[in-house]
């Protein structure tokens, strides 16, 4: 992601450059997602074609010093919603606005420099996304350089007592002492042993811990964070969820955690919306989620934390359960639901406000008032 090439004319840049708020008023979200909707097809030579609905009418909002997570098991539209966010994978609908900028109407052909340079990317396997044969120096000076990051260092990045006139540097010092405090920045010291180790030699935090490095090289102000700790240790995932988190609050980074995990995203995040099949079925208050679920799904998460896993969350009904993306009508959710009634197999749910603090898709709430 940092050393994406993929530059498009000065205008679009300029419009969405590093700290323009692109004619934002004050206090408006940093990103808008409103109604994103993602198809795929499926067939071949001797089948017909089958459309799959991946992402349906996905909208929300995540403002500076704010992280919000993305929570659901394997195939509901996560990974999906995170590739589309950092403009790796296009939409089939909808919009994605960066300080008020619509950046698929402004650059329809692809993201540009001075996007890249704003939202970044973090992939939940480190060792694929760093390259063996590259030392971490390597991987840290590439966006550096493709990002003219290099006349300076930014004061957030520094570290107290580490450089006398970081301003004075130019060239290979500066991206080496800047490389250096990225790597304090997310606690690997000594930083200056880290820069000539390949990825083969750190364990999976430290290569994590790399690959966050990596992206806050560009002073991004968004983070898109995609199973980050899914393949670490238990022992390992706080260390880099506490990391996170202080970015979030020290430099004002906005976060997207993508996660099945609801103990890691009560953890780090403000704000929980809840995927199933592509739509978002709960969405609020990361405490109020966790501590009372309103959402049936929601519900069979949380008791599937004391499990092994998240597969088999709720046994499915006596009726035949539809294939992921099928054409139906009704909730997505109700063959699986223990609370399913007539109404969610004839109309799915629309949005409803509950407690006054979640917006809530489910035929359980019928006198909640509904959210436009």
């Amino acid at each position: 992601m940092a050393g994406d090439s993929s530059a498009h004319p000065a205008a679009a840049q300029g419009a969405l450059a590093q700290g323009t708020p692109g004619g934002a008023p004050p206090g408006a979200p940093l990103l808008e997602v409103r109604k994103l909707r993602k198809e795929f097809s499926s067939g071949g030579l001797f089948r017909r074609a089958r459309r799959m609905v991946a992402v349906q009418d996905v909208s929300f909002e995540v403002r500076r010093g704010e992280a919000v997570a993305l929570v659901g098991e394997s195939g509901s539209g996560k990974s999906t919603i995170a590739r589309m966010l950092v403009r790796l994978s296009r939409p089939n609908g909808g919009e994605i606005r960066l300080d008020g900028v619509d950046v698929l109407a402004r650059e329809p052909r692809g993201a540009s420099l001075a996007f890249r340079g704003r939202v970044q990317m973090v992939f939940q396997d480190p060792f694929g996304s760093l390259n063996p044969i590259h030392s971490v120096a390597h991987h840290l000076e590439r966006p550096l350089l493709r990002h003219g990051r290099v006349d300076g260092l930014n004061p957030a990045l520094s570290v107290a007592g580490h450089l006398d006139s970081p301003l004075r540097l130019t060239g290979k010092a500066a991206i080496r002492e800047r490389s250096i405090a990225l790597l304090r920045k997310v606690g690997l010291e000594p930083a200056e042993e880290y820069l000539e180790r390949h990825p083969y030699e750190l364990s999976g935090g430290q290569r994590q811990r790399v690959a966050i490095a990596r992206a806050l090289a560009v002073e991004p102000d968004l983070l898109v964070a995609d199973e980050p700790t899914s393949m670490l240790d238990v022992s390992i995932r706080t260390g880099v969820l506490n990391l996170l988190a202080r970015l979030k609050r020290e430099q004002g980074l906005g976060i997207i955690l993508i996660t099945h995990d609801l103990a890691s995203a009560r953890y780090l995040a403000d704000r929980i919306m809840v995927l199933y099949r592509g739509r978002i079925v709960e969405d609020g208050p990361s405490r109020a989620i966790v501590s009372a679920p309103a959402h049936p799904y929601t519900r069979a998460l949380l008791a599937s934390i004391a499990h092994s896993g998240v597969e088999g969350l709720v046994a499915a009904r006596p009726r035949a359960v539809a294939e992921p993306g099928a054409s139906e009508t009704g909730c997505p959710f109700a063959p699986r639901c223990p609370d399913a009634m007539d109404a969610c197999l004839s109309a799915e749910p629309a949005p409803r406000l509950v407690d006054g603090i979640r917006t809530v898709r489910c035929h359980l709430y019928p006198e909640a008032p509904a959210v436009t």
